[in-house]
């Protein structure tokens, strides 16, 4: 079984940005432990992006706060996350879960069974929405987020994502 880790929208506008959080500052140095545990071609990252039109969007409207606006600054990967990991496959999503990733991993899969093991932001929207996706995709695979190396809005909010994540059949460790 290969193991895959999925570095998720660790982007400057999640970590000290327009929708920083001093819980996103405070995983950075975890999640670089953990990108450096794995070797280098088993890691991907997705970025969140958004156009200059957010405000416009459906999200937008819900979440009136722009972030991840492509080309910024906020919507680029923090550099010592990004420079962890300079193999990395990244897939851009214009939404909270990316079904370009799930396509990627399942046509992994299908070569070798991957054991895929999700960090980073945030817990509660993007981290949660991509394991899901995955678990339903792929459900006989082993899905693993660590607790430790995730960060959501709010403490409670994390909580109560992890608790989800438990309950769809997805391993919550750290």
């Amino acid at each position: 079984m290969k193991k895959v880790l999925v570095v998720v929208d660790m982007q400057n506008d999640f970590i000290d940005g327009s929708l920083g959080t001093a819980q996103a500052q405070g995983i950075v140095d975890k999640v670089i432990d953990k990108i450096k545990s794995y070797p280098s071609d088993c890691i991907y990252a997705t970025r969140d992006t958004h156009g200059e039109d957010y405000l416009a969007s459906s999200e937008g409207k819900n979440l009136p706060v722009v972030h991840c606006v492509k080309g910024s600054r906020g919507w680029e990967i923090r550099s010592e996350i990004a420079e962890a990991m300079p193999e990395a496959v990244i897939v851009d999503k214009p939404s909270f879960g990316s079904m370009d990733l799930v396509k990627l991993l399942c046509a992994e899969n299908e070569k070798e069974e991957l054991a895929i093991e999700l960090v980073g932001l945030c817990t509660d929207i993007c981290v949660v929405s991509n394991a899901i996706l995955l678990k339903s995709f792929l459900p006989e695979n082993r899905i693993i987020v660590d607790a430790a190396c995730c960060a959501g809005v709010t403490p409670e909010s994390h909580e109560a994502a992890l608790l989800t994540m438990k309950m769809c059949q997805i391993m919550v460790e750290g």
